[in-house]
């Protein structure tokens, strides 16, 4: 059984995608590790299927390039992505972890090949001649989420977490069977379920200081988000419109930094329609700034990482809480659905379509919402059904393979539903409950596979077709 941490799940990194951005980076930078101390001569990066039909909008060229730079998708300044990437535009050459430089013309050493592996549609193969005259040619295929695997290896490489002792965890949990075991026999909750199993790899003060980590670039994404201005990249011309939001809710009033901006958010005007809109305005802050190429954390994708932010800033200004507990409890329950997601069916929307990510999302940012709020374990399981229920065939279709029309606004419904979603299974006799969530997922994995290919992030469908944009190929 694949075990999957909460560190899996959610990866502090870089926009627009995690499939086609962080996935692709990780995979370079894996195989500067199967280059080891050789040096390379030349190269050349084929990106086949899903990863050549919306490469370019989802930067997986740049993304390959920064990691055969030896960038790290976590700690890069985000600031100098452009100049680090024009300068190999400019001069033809790539330095290769920073210790050497090779002749490389971007234009022809990655080739977009519009043609799926039979492995997954997000496949890419590095070709690498070295000096001393070796060969290394190596396919990886971007599963979802930052998630890797290796051709030829069954082994899912995964950027965050080095998970060891996988047999000796005390709750190996494969579906929500498993998990409501566990439940019934430890009478746990299910963040205190998931704290037990991640203590087999890192201590408890580890644990705090990197889920809360993860909230603060969370808490940091959203606060940059709702204080920039301008246009997205890409050529779409879509303009940002979370500052605007926030302008708007704060009656013009300015504030010096992060703390002080929530706590004005906490006392001006809470009235129902206002906590709609900040939770609008919290999602689309964060995906304005996953299309710049921004700092984000993938929850569990890029595309939807706006969802889960957007309702624990919710949750965190608006009802009292617990601080940093609630913070832990929210990120390790919501982490254990997306895991349940990915191990039942996918969290890739180039094999499962926008259910895959928005849905999955929505789904983990009700279940926190619920647990936090003081719903019982069945409760929350219900709360991660009914969110995902009504995202089922949930399509893919970016209009220029950016992550901006739909995908942004997408962000807003999905938080908006876990809200709704929450409210429901709070009110609701589990008992009662004739969709299990084993059983959704089990339906979202048969909706994808039925799902035409067109509508799985190749821009050959939906709005991706039938609206019309006056544009270069991005």
């Amino acid at each position: 059984m694949e075990n999957i941490s909460v560190f899996d799940i959610f990866k502090i990194g870089v926009g627009p995608s995690s499939s086609h951005t962080m996935g692709p980076w990780v995979a370079a930078l894996s195989f500067l590790e199967e280059v080891g101390e050789r040096e390379i001569k030349d190269i050349k990066i084929n990106l086949y299927g899903s990863l050549a039909k919306t490469g370019r909008g989802h930067g997986t060229d740049i993304a390959v390039m920064l990691g055969l730079m030896g960038y790290q998708p976590k700690d890069i300044d985000t600031s100098k992505i452009d100049a680090y990437i024009d300068e190999v535009y400019m001069l033809n050459v790539l330095s290769i972890s920073s210790r050497y430089i090779i002749p490389f013309v971007p234009l022809e050493d990655i080739v977009f090949v519009y043609k799926n592996l039979p492995a997954h549609p997000n496949a890419l193969t590095f070709i690498a001649n070295m000096t001393d005259g070796s060969h290394l040619e190596q396919t990886y295929y971007s599963i979802g989420g930052g998630f890797i695997m290796k051709e030829g290896d069954d082994e899912v490489l995964i950027q965050e977490a080095d998970l060891e002792e996988e047999d000796n965890i005390p709750f190996p949990i494969e579906n929500e069977g498993d998990l409501r075991k566990w439940l019934k026999h430890t009478q746990l909750s299910i963040s205190e379920i998931v704290l037990q199993n991640e203590l087999c790899w890192r201590d408890e003060q580890e644990i705090r200081r990197d889920l809360i980590e993860i909230w603060n670039t969370m808490r940091r994404c959203i606060h940059k988000g709702c204080h920039t201005e301008g246009i997205l990249p890409g050529g779409l011309d879509v303009e940002r419109r979370a500052h605007r939001f926030n302008k708007k809710l704060l009656n013009g009033v300015a504030t010096k930094d992060l703390e002080d901006w929530m706590k004005l958010i906490q006392i001006m005007n809470p009235t129902f329609g206002n906590v709609v809109n900040w939770v609008s305005c919290f999602a689309l802050a964060v995906n304005e700034e996953n299309a710049s190429f921004g700092r984000v954390v993938t929850a569990p994708t890029n595309g939807a990482a706006g969802v889960i932010p957007a309702v624990l800033m919710f949750y965190m200004c608006f009802y009292p809480n617990k601080g940093d507990e609630d913070v832990m409890n929210f990120l390790m329950t919501s982490s254990l659905i997306g895991a349940l997601f990915k191990r039942g069916s996918t969290i890739s929307a180039a094999m499962g379509g926008c259910q895959a990510e928005i849905g999955v999302s929505s789904a983990m940012a009700a279940a926190g919402l619920t647990e936090c709020l003081g719903g019982t374990p069945d409760q929350v399981l219900i709360a991660a059904e009914i969110a995902m229920e009504h995202h089922l065939g949930l399509t893919c279709d970016p209009i220029k393979g950016l992550v901006q029309v739909p995908c942004i606004e997408r962000n807003t419904m999905g938080a908006m539903k876990a809200l709704t979603a929450c409210q429901i299974a709070l009110t609701s006799d589990p008992t009662k409950a004739k969709v299990s969530l084993d059983s959704v997922i089990k339906t979202m994995k048969q909706t994808a596979l039925d799902m035409n290919d067109k509508y799985k992030e190749t821009s050959e469908g939906g709005l991706a077709v039938n609206v019309s944009v006056n544009l270069p190929e991005c």
